[in-house]
């Protein structure tokens, strides 16, 4: 070894001394054998902790994906899954699917399953058992999402809707309630289905909307569907903090009940099947009312997007419509006074 060679590795030595004092880090540090990582588990032993972890509609949204990954790799564990391993699982799902009317090449499963594990993973992560630079699901892209196919029903449309709903089936009553509920409120069916009787505020005519993301916000109703709320929740004996929205025996309505209704009005209308409408069509319908006849800002606030929207732009901060705005906007269109105005 040369002079010049000892000379570099001497100042090496002393460079690497420094760096480790100011790391705080001694020699023995270093000898010190590094902590026992915790064993992985298997899918079958840990989806179990997932799926008490989250809420009821995460679990509900992502049950048909995460059974079918325990039926394909129960007994493997979770560090022992690639990239291409969800890739393949991907197309399998996408190949075994149940076809449906309005299925759009298995797209949708796919980002279902991938964001099932991708779910997975995050709790494993949190927990211990594995590191971001470890997550496989991290590495497989999502199936870009494609436009929806949903939007405004036209007033013709509508009425013959609203028209064979309260004209046929076993519980006319009910079906022409969830039509109007949601038509004038634009909720979701999670929505319409979290209704409670201590939500409606009779005086104000408001009603409390509790849906995804556990958001909640009062939006206006009409008198008239107020008073057909309070009458409902009379009829079938909902009371306090329980379902209002109930069958004629009592029972709370579950959204099957929405399975039945469109499958019926399909057959009555076959505009209805074609199109595979469903009430969520009917929040597009009246926010597009909304948006014409009152702008953007209204239209953002009656669909309960007006907190945190991330596609809304800067803008929405400065031109948030007030509740009364939004009531002005449904009182036009029901053709009712409203106490907020």
């Amino acid at each position: 070894m040369t002079a010049e060679t000892t000379a570099g590795r001497e100042a090496d030595i002393e460079a690497a001394r420094m760096l480790l004092a100011r790391l705080g880090v001694s020699p023995t540090d270093l000898m010190q054998a590094a902590p026992e990582r915790r064993e992985v588990p298997t899918f079958t032993e840990y989806l179990p902790v997932v799926r008490a972890a989250v809420t009821a509609g995460t679990s509900r949204a992502y049950k048909t994906y995460w059974n079918r990954i325990e039926q394909q790799w129960g007994e493997r564990r979770m560090d022992d899954v690639k990239a291409s391993d969800i890739s393949a699982l991907v197309e399998y799902v996408k190949a075994n699917r149940v076809i449906r009317r309005n299925a759009r090449s298995g797209r949708g499963s796919a980002e279902n399953l991938i964001a099932a594990m991708r779910c997975l993973y995050n709790h494993a992560i949190d927990d211990g058992y594995l590191t971001q630079d470890e997550n496989p699901a991290s590495k497989v892209a999502k199936p870009r999402r494609l436009p929806s196919t949903r939007g405004a029903v036209a007033d013709v449309r509508l009425a013959e809707l609203n028209e064979a709903a309260a004209s046929s089936g076993n519980d006319p009553d009910l079906d022409a309630l969830v039509l109007r509920l949601h038509t004038e409120t634009a909720c979701r069916r999670g929505g319409a289905l979290a209704l409670r009787l201590i939500d409606l505020d009779e005086e104000q005519c408001l009603v409390r909307l509790r849906e995804k993301g556990e958001t909640e916000r009062w939006q206006p109703v009409s008198p008239t569907l107020m008073c057909y709320l309070q009458q409902h929740a009379s009829e079938r004996g909902a009371v306090g903090d329980q379902q209002l929205l109930r069958y004629l025996n009592g029972r709370p309505v579950t959204r099957r009940r929405y399975d039945h209704l469109f499958t019926r009005l399909g057959r009555m209308l076959p505009w209805v099947a074609t199109q595979q409408i469903s009430a969520h069509w009917l929040r597009h319908t009246t926010l597009t009312w909304v948006e014409r006849n009152f702008g953007y800002a209204i239209a953002q606030a009656y669909a309960g997007h007006a907190d945190g929207s991330s596609d809304a732009g800067t803008t929405a901060r400065y031109v948030r419509a007030k509740l009364s705005e939004v009531a002005a906007a449904l009182a036009a269109l029901t053709g009712e006074p409203h106490p907020m105005q």
